[in-house]
């Protein structure tokens, strides 16, 4: 049932919201698929693709934070005019960088796009649909691992085609914007459930941030967003520096989330948002620590398979969890959970998971068969001229430096040594030389982002406790039960 005006049109709305998170997600999956390239081509540390991966998450949090409060008073129109405008500048922003900060700056902008569609289309799915939120947001969001299918075999078709720009692949993301923007922009939206039920700014923020179960909720979204979005960020690099095709690997992985997640009712029905939480946390961690000893392709793509199993209803069940326990949180609280997952997915998890894999990759690499291809490049590189051939001098003076950087037990400094095999692979110079960085440097990038997937578990572990207890709290109580929004504040 739905409660809106006849001047509002549902079924287009609940489409142009679909599209709309089409163009978030392939967003996500472009920049996955070119942090590899660009690793390379701007001599990038692990590091610093991960604060240009982390941007095109966190920034999602900003937005998030920024608008949700004021959603019933802005509209969920508004929002996504201002999620379309983001998603054509960051989009052009990328396509015309040339370096780390406006590459950084243009997945920040994509990411301020990609939460305001989701404060505006979280509260109005919910708005559309009020006796089937959590059913209907999990429907909602097969479009995010459904985009990330559509945008990952894209970008590797263009690589198979011999269209490989990373420019182009950056250009998958404008074709869903426009999409929404012709479908969306200038609709008419109903109320959000706030505003029909009178709950008022301060009924917002009282109900979010005074309920105990709204705050548990909290510190568990940025478990989950961790678990799931953490790895995800990482998967194609990790996974292409050793060999296999991780595009197509992150693909699987979303493809069998969305047909999962449009079939969540099954699910939801028999254990109840917290089962299916506590059940997804338990399986996440066996897909995860499985993914993490990945070294061959079919065991990529089958631990891949029980990780998707896992991570697949965490996002849409947390929001619908919110929506029908703590339903007076409104567009503020389904917002806060957003932002909270992205925020720490973005600024900590990623970056961390990317520092975690320089350190251990750097670890990996042997020492003296390394030094002796940096002195090699350093001799062969050295008389370019940086005015003709400036990517074989950079090769030279990054080998030459990392050589400098060495302790006197022979040691290399650590992501010196790995920005200098980049270089060397980067020049265009002699093949041997580009060989032999090829064959030092993957397997150690391989090896340490595989590595950094386990540094996840423990967190993920925790969430069986507490999804458990949850579970298991709402069978003593005589099972589940949403909580209507007439009835005031609830303390869950």
């Amino acid at each position: 049932m739905n409660t809106t005006s006849s001047a509002v049109r549902p079924r287009r709305l609940f489409l142009g919201s679909c599209v709309s998170l089409i163009a978030t997600s392939a967003a996500f999956a472009v920049i996955g698929a070119i942090m590899l390239t660009l690793k390379s081509e701007f001599t990038l540390t692990n590091y610093e693709v991960g604060l240009i991966g982390g941007a095109a998450i966190w920034g999602f949090a900003v937005s998030q934070l920024l608008f949700a409060p004021f959603c019933d008073t802005l509209g969920m129109r508004y929002l996504l005019r201002l999620a379309f405008a983001c998603h054509l500048l960051g989009a052009v922003l990328l396509m015309s960088a040339g370096g780390f900060l406006q590459l950084f700056f243009g997945a920040l902008t994509l990411a301020l796009g990609n939460g305001l569609v989701e404060a505006a289309c979280n509260p109005l799915v919910a708005a559309l649909y009020p006796d089937e939120k959590t059913v209907k947001l999990n429907r909602f969001h097969v479009w995010f691992p459904g985009g990330i299918v559509i945008g990952s075999v894209l970008a590797y078709g263009l690589d198979q085609v011999g269209l490989d720009a990373w420019q182009l692949k950056v250009a998958i993301i404008l074709v869903p914007t426009l999409i929404y923007g012709h479908l969306m922009l200038r609709e008419e939206f109903p109320p959000t459930e706030g505003v029909r039920a009178g709950v008022s700014m301060g009924g917002m923020f009282r109900a979010t941030f005074t309920t105990p179960l709204m705050l548990l909720l909290l510190l568990c979204m940025a478990v989950t967003a961790s678990t799931e979005l953490g790895p995800n960020r990482w998967v194609p690099p990790v996974l292409e520096a050793g060999g296999i095709p991780g595009i197509l690997v992150l693909a699987w992985i979303n493809g069998l989330m969305a047909v999962l997640r449009y079939r969540a009712g099954f699910a939801i029905e028999r254990l109840s948002p917290p089962g299916v939480l506590a059940a997804s946390a338990a399986v996440s961690v066996v897909g995860l620590l499985w993914l993490s000893y990945a070294e061959t392709t079919v065991m990529a793509f089958a631990s891949a398979t029980v990780f998707a199993v896992g991570v697949c209803y965490f996002w849409p069940t947390m929001l619908g969890f919110v929506s029908e326990r703590v339903p007076r949180s409104g567009a503020l609280g389904l917002g806060l959970m957003g932002a909270t997952g992205m925020a720490v997915v973005g600024l900590w998890t990623t970056p961390w998971m990317g520092s975690i894999a320089d350190q251990v990759g750097h670890e990996r690499l042997p020492v003296v068969e390394t030094r002796a291809l940096l002195t090699d490049a350093s001799a062969a590189f050295a008389g370019a001229d940086e005015s003709i051939e400036p990517d074989l001098a950079a090769a030279g003076a990054a080998a030459g430096g990392a050589l400098a950087g060495g302790a006197a037990d022979g040691a290399l400094p650590e992501s010196v040594t790995a920005n200098a095999l980049r270089a060397i692979i980067n020049s265009g110079g002699d093949e041997a030389l580009v060989e032999r960085a090829n064959a030092l440097l993957g397997p150690a990038d391989n090896y340490g982002g595989r590595v950094s997937f386990r540094y996840i578990l423990p967190y993920a572990g925790a969430l069986i406790l507490i999804f458990g207890f949850l579970y298991a709290r709402d069978r003593r109580a005589g099972g589940y039960r949403a909580v209507k929004i007439g009835r005031g504040p609830d303390d869950g």
